[in-house]
């Protein structure tokens, strides 16, 4: 569950993640001893809701618990066990915001004290709001279950706060093929949900945005936030410098990605320092900029709304070609192959 350029070792999950995962699997006969052994976390690390697991640990008892209950829909019932309470600070300075604009943009800003490894992000598309969420991991085994933990999480609070109103009017998008468990999902979507469609989003009417929170509470925002940026800070003290800048790189979304010196200036150091911090690292900043480039790429190629032309213009290519050449290093086939591939109805 590592992002690209972090440390393996990094402690960024919460333990109270693990023991509710540990009791859902514990209902589908999973020994809780062996399970936490399998994984390399000793039963007194989970003693204490703060107390710190890495994101390899946490990313094995994923693993594990999936294989040992044998249960396909686990990700789905995990993500409805995570109630709102269950995310602190960050659930807490969203759910007192006046708007639901208001709550996405305190969700978007904090989501990482929580989840490390996903990216989650806001835009308005015509007449819809989305919210979209990437993985910053390459775990393909987990990719479904993490993609329905975060969803039907991000649909209970949704639930508790507007009931029906958004789901109804809106539809639920998902990158992977239907699972053969997809009637669990009708409890959390209904029917409003779609697979196959090369993104992760909930999508609603973007009237909805204005809709008032009814938790709302100025001074429980305040004190919220300020908890969440203390998570913060505490999170990048302890982030290696290349996961940084690809963090920084990885939140660019409209207009070309930023030179060295652009991300070195919102780092706080000259570029000269970012190189020799980078280079003690083993990472170089072209091959960082061209991992997200291609990770942006297929997210671009999947949507399918771009031209080949218009997508190279967009990470950043002055020649098109030189898109092209990229490409076809990193998959093995020109852009327009690999769009007809995965978009067979394009």
């Amino acid at each position: 569950m590592n992002a690209p350029g972090a440390s393996g070792s990094l402690p960024v999950i919460r333990a109270h993640y693990a023991d509710i995962l540990c009791q859902l699997a514990g209902e589908h006969d999973v020994l809780r001893g062996p399970l936490l052994t399998s994984a390399g976390i000793r039963p007194s690390m989970l003693s204490h809701p703060d107390n710190l697991i890495t994101v390899e640990q946490f990313t094995m008892l994923c693993r594990e618990a999936l294989r040992r209950s044998g249960h396909s829909a686990l990700g789905l019932e995990f993500g409805r066990r995570l109630k709102f309470t269950t995310h602190g600070s960050l659930s807490q300075a969203a759910i007192s915001c006046d708007t639901l604009q208001q709550a996405l943009s305190v969700l978007i800003k904090y989501f990482r004290i929580r989840f490390e490894y996903m990216e989650l992000d806001f835009f308005v598309e015509g007449e819809d709001a989305v919210v979209q969420l990437s993985l910053a991991h390459e775990v393909e085994d987990l990719y479904r279950f993490n993609i329905e933990v975060v969803m039907a999480s991000l649909m209970d609070v949704n639930q508790l706060l507007f009931g029906a109103r958004l789901i109804e009017s809106g539809v639920c998008r998902l990158d992977y093929p239907e699972p053969e468990h997809a009637r669990d999902y009708l409890a959390i979507f209904g029917d409003r949900v779609d697979f196959a469609c090369g993104v992760n989003q909930l999508r609603f009417r973007k009237s909805f945005l204005d809709l008032p929170i009814s938790l709302s509470n100025p001074v429980t925002r305040r004190v919220a936030e300020a908890q969440c940026e203390e998570e913060l800070r505490s999170i990048d003290a302890a982030t290696s410098v290349t996961a940084r800048v690809m963090r920084v790189l990885e939140s660019v979304r409209g207009g070309s990605l930023p030179g060295l010196e652009a991300v070195a200036d919102q780092l706080g150091v000259s570029p000269r320092t970012l190189r020799r911090q980078l280079s003690s690292e083993g990472a170089r900043y072209q091959v960082l900029l061209d991992r997200i480039r291609h990770k942006r790429a297929l997210e671009l190629l999947r949507r399918g709304r771009l031209g080949i032309d218009e997508i190279a213009v967009t990470l950043g290519y002055s020649d098109p070609s030189n898109f092209g050449r990229a490409f076809r290093k990193w998959e093995g086939v020109a852009p327009t192959a690999w769009r007809a591939r995965h978009l067979p109805g394009r």
